[in-house]
């Protein structure tokens, strides 16, 4: 749909802001009831309906940031995928996943689809070729993560969007790691947007949401199936949701800056055996990654020596917190093993590529050499000290 000229910052600022009328205060006023009136009314208003001043308020700026006609808030990320995925499947229908995929939504695919009688196939790779070989004739969906977390891949969405559309088959794309601030998937062809808003859109650690965005057609499919599953927000969530997006594009291209400073700091630290970032020249995506994406993202991995224990260099950082989720103010670090792809098994691991030694970076907003700093003094921290047997 086309779009006003509006800079990224004035969006994330004022589109679908509510008017304070009654105190014309500067924000958006918060209405927390839960049960509105329905004689008289042009609207039935429910907060499980997505359909309360706030949650429709936002919705507006969501959709105008991610260049969609519509957009929900859900009460978290896996809420929005699961729910955006059961609106488009029933029983007898298959799903390609791509292969490289948070850990959260291959632990829906595997233990959840089949229940439905839903049946799905994970991608060998992650190049066009590889989602048309495995497209079968009963295919409804093909869905999609670019940049993977937590390799960081990069996917071709405008050539797997028009694969999908010679076959009949509808694109979902997971584009929590990019933010709209780096990338607008339906730009290029993707039918549906879905966000971990957890992540960079609430960005300081203290919100947990899901957004979907789309056309109004496929909205409306969706929404009858989230009215059933119940997997709305409540409205002060909702409104400090949107008090956080204002800031977003600003945090993200702070975040974005010290990535790629930081990856290229790592590849030249000799207690790093690799580095998975797409803003690197070497990234085997890198060009792809140009073509599709405005910045480059605040999230990398990279792998430590084997010789550098995992568990002993996150003890011993000061600064850089060991510490659950991403996109925070703060910079964060996991072992992927351990935490957002625990539920998959060590040899679904293994095959995409996520090995022990992995770990999971995401940049704040701190000075770089603040952050080098507590690199370089855990590994030799960790390096001083004798491993036990």
């Amino acid at each position: 749909m086309s779009q006003t000229k509006k800079g990224l910052n004035t969006l994330c600022t004022h589109e679908g802001a509510l008017e304070d009328t009654l105190f014309k205060g500067a924000t958006s006023p918060l209405y927390m009831s839960s049960s509105y009136a329905f004689e008289d009314v042009d609207l039935k208003r429910y907060p499980r309906y997505f359909n309360t001043p706030n949650q429709e308020a936002l919705g507006k700026k969501l959709a105008a940031l991610e260049h969609a006609e519509t957009a929900m808030i859900f009460g978290s990320g896996m809420a929005a995928i699961s729910t955006a995925l059961m609106a488009f499947l029933k029983a007898g229908d298959h799903v390609v996943f791509q292969q490289t995929l948070y850990g959260g939504t291959y632990n829906f695919a595997v233990t959840q689809l089949e229940k439905y009688g839903i049946t799905y196939t994970f991608t060998e790779g992650w190049d066009v070729v590889d989602f048309e070989e495995v497209i079968q004739s009963n295919t409804k969906v093909i869905y999609l993560e670019t940049p993977s977390n937590p390799l960081l891949t990069i996917t071709d969405m405008k050539g797997v969007a028009n694969l999908a559309k010679e076959k009949g088959i509808f694109t979902l794309i997971d584009n929590t790691f990019a933010s709209p601030i780096n990338q607008n998937p339906i730009d290029f062809g993707i039918d549906v947007v879905m966000h971990s808003a957890t992540k960079y859109m609430g960005g300081h650690s203290d919100i947990c949401a899901g957004v979907v965005a789309s056309s109004k057609e496929n909205m409306d499919r969706i929404y009858q199936t989230a009215i059933c599953f119940g997997g709305s927000l409540s409205d002060y969530t909702v409104w400090l949701l949107e008090r956080s997006i204002k800031t977003m594009a600003l945090r993200v291209k702070a975040q974005n800056e010290n990535a790629l400073l930081m990856a290229k700091y790592l590849v030249s630290n000799p207690d790093v055996a690799a580095v998975n970032y797409p803003g690197l020249e070497t990234h085997p995506e890198h060009e792809l990654a140009k073509s599709q994406m405005k910045g480059f993202g605040g999230m990398l991995s990279f792998e430590l020596k084997s010789e550098i224990d995992v568990s002993h260099f996150f003890r011993n950082l000061r600064l850089i917190k060991p510490s659950m989720s991403l996109a925070g103010l703060e910079s964060t670090m996991i072992s992927p093993a351990k935490t957002s792809h625990a539920l998959m098994s060590p040899e679904d691991r293994e095959k995409q590529g996520i090995k022990d030694s992995l770990v999971r970076f995401s940049l704040g907003i701190e000075e770089l050499e603040d952050l080098i700093g507590d690199i370089e003094q855990a590994i030799s921290e960790t390096k001083s000290v004798s491993l036990p047997v």
